[in-house]
């Protein structure tokens, strides 16, 4: 609820005979029109999430989790890079879904909204209170759902959940700025939803080291320190860091040396070409071009602190060189926010308040649908989803919801997409202890230097040996229902191709079971292997 406003101002003579002309009813029509209106994007993306396909990362860290939850064990049978806050929270999801009705992606879903509507919940009540214009209070009141929700295809992604946190913390920033102050219950509450966002993954610090160092040098430090916002959150982060080494051992101790050797630089783009990637370069030119104007005094606390927030978030992008749609979604969410909220508070300060009050509408469905339409310019949403049925995601799935529907599939592929989420359609679990075979990709991101396609046994490094032997043990021990093999295999030609099926044969447990297998087909470079009984 936004404060009692002031008594209006006189009305320009012009003005004043525009509304005499028209009827009340049709005044009070046209500005519900365009509340409408501007709420349309919002709720145009919700369809598009609600349709399939889910995310295939989204896809992949729930599938991890459903396992987790089923009794193996995290970073011991199940190897991701994936600090373990994700995969603790999706366990919620994989306890729905295991406990109703309900499949995994949806329980998911219903997990996702829960979370953007908690941090709705909090927009409202932080903007309680709160001095805003006419301009600024519809521009806020339409676009935080549309932020909530405009990362389309990636929704669920932890830069989609972190950026939903995030929105509301600026929102408090500016409150312990500017004023009226909240309640402990609500500013605490804010404070504890920030922090899990932000620990998803440690490059997300950025943003609140940006944000915090706004309301330092705002309040002053005898004010700021005495804050029990910032305390908390970091006595949040460090209970987290200091839980990880006794929950999670093998973390620290296993996978993160993996990670440092040969994930970081899988797919990577250098800084300086990433800048100019067409993933991030959009963003990066609208962030140059409203956050050092956003960052004046007169701009206002929220509008700074969103500024420094889609700073930090183009910060936690670039450091991840990847270039990957999902790294840029928190400065689409936040600097979208930013831009609507700036030109709202330049619009409240130039126009008369009788004219900003009648015009606010408008402006707020004018923003909310160019960001809409910035966001479809060349993201992933709506089309995946449109062409759902038809992309070879689709055709995966009903393939292995009618040949191995509930079954353990083992997956040789180096793709997550459309490998995840076309195993969650089909209530299938790969066998596999890792997400895909990105280890072999890292071990040979070269070829071997004695000029052989694959390493012998005695040459493999540790990494290796580990994914040729408990592929191959694993795969003896308990037979799956199937494997989904691809012929692709991201991995330098060297002579010939890099066959999966070929390496892993050479281990004599592979090729014994191996025997029992027979292909039934083949989708896009994908083949699949049934067992026979």
């Amino acid at each position: 609820m936004t404060p009692k406003a002031p008594p209006r101002a006189a009305a320009p003579a012009a003005v004043q005979d525009s509304v005499r002309a028209l009827p009340l009813g049709g005044a009070l029509a046209r500005v519900r029109l365009l509340r409408a209106l501007a709420l349309l994007p919002a709720l145009g993306f919700l369809g598009i999430i609600l349709m399939p396909p889910l995310n295939h990362d989204v896809a992949a860290v729930l599938n991890f989790a459903e396992r987790w939850f089923a009794g193996e064990r995290l970073y011991v049978d199940l190897i991701d890079v994936n600090p373990p806050l994700i995969f603790v929270l999706n366990l919620l999801p994989a306890a729905i879904a295991a406990w109703t009705p309900l499949s995994g992606p949806q329980s998911l879903l219903l997990c996702l909204f829960a979370w953007c509507g908690l941090g709705w919940w909090l927009c409202r009540a932080l903007r309680r209170g709160r001095a805003e214009g006419p301009m600024e209070a519809a521009m806020l009141s339409a676009l935080v759902p549309l932020a909530f929700l405009i990362a389309g295809y990636d929704f669920g992604q932890r830069e989609q959940i972190m950026a939903v946190a995030a929105i509301p913390y600026c929102l408090l920033a500016a409150r312990r700025i500017e004023g009226p102050p909240v309640s402990r219950a609500l500013a605490l509450g804010t404070a504890a939803m920030a922090a899990m966002g932000f620990a998803l993954k440690p490059h997300f610090l950025a943003i609140p080291a940006l944000v915090e160092a706004l309301v330092l040098a705002r309040l002053g430090p005898a004010r700021a320190f005495r804050d029990p916002v910032p305390w908390l959150m970091a006595a949040l982060w460090l209970l987290y860091l200091a839980a990880i080494p006794l929950l999670f051992p093998a973390y620290f101790g296993h996978v993160v040396p993996l990670v440092w050797d040969y994930y970081l630089d899988l797919g990577g783009t250098g800084p300086w070409d990433l800048l100019v990637s067409a993933g991030m370069l959009p963003s990066l030119l609208a962030m140059l071009a409203v956050a050092p104007l956003a960052l004046h005094r007169r701009a206002g606390a929220l509008v700074q602190a969103l500024a420094l927030a889609t700073i930090g978030a183009f910060l936690a992008a670039w450091v991840q060189h990847k270039g990957w749609s999902y790294h840029v979604v928190p400065m689409l969410m936040l600097g979208g926010t930013l831009a609507g909220a700036f030109a709202a508070r330049l619009a409240d300060r130039v126009l008369p308040e009788g004219r900003a009050r009648g015009a606010a509408p408008a402006l707020a469905a004018a923003v909310c649908i160019g960001l809409a339409l910035y966001a479809v310019r060349g993201g992933e949403a709506p089309y995946r989803e449109i062409q759902f049925h038809r992309d070879k995601v689709g055709q995966i799935t009903a393939w292995l919801r009618r040949e191995a529907y509930g079954e353990r599939l083992l997956v040789l592929a180096p793709d997550i997409y459309p490998v995840y989420p076309a195993l969650n359609y089909a209530h299938a679990q790969s066998t596999l202890r890792t997400m895909n075979l990105w280890l072999l990709q890292g071990v040979y991101n070269s070829c071997p230097a004695n000029g052989r396609r694959y390493r012998q046994t005695w040459e493999m490094s540790r990494a290796e040996f580990f994914v040729y032997r408990t592929v191959a043990e694993d795969f003896a021990r308990a037979p799956p229902a199937a494997v989904l093999v691809t012929r692709y295999s991201g991995i330098p030609w060297c002579g010939r191709p890099f066959d999966f099926i070929e390496y892993f044969g050479r281990h004599p447990l592979f090729a014994e079971t191996w025997r029992r297998y027979r292909q039934t087909g083949e989708i896009d470079g994908y083949r699949l292997y049934v067992r026979e009984e």
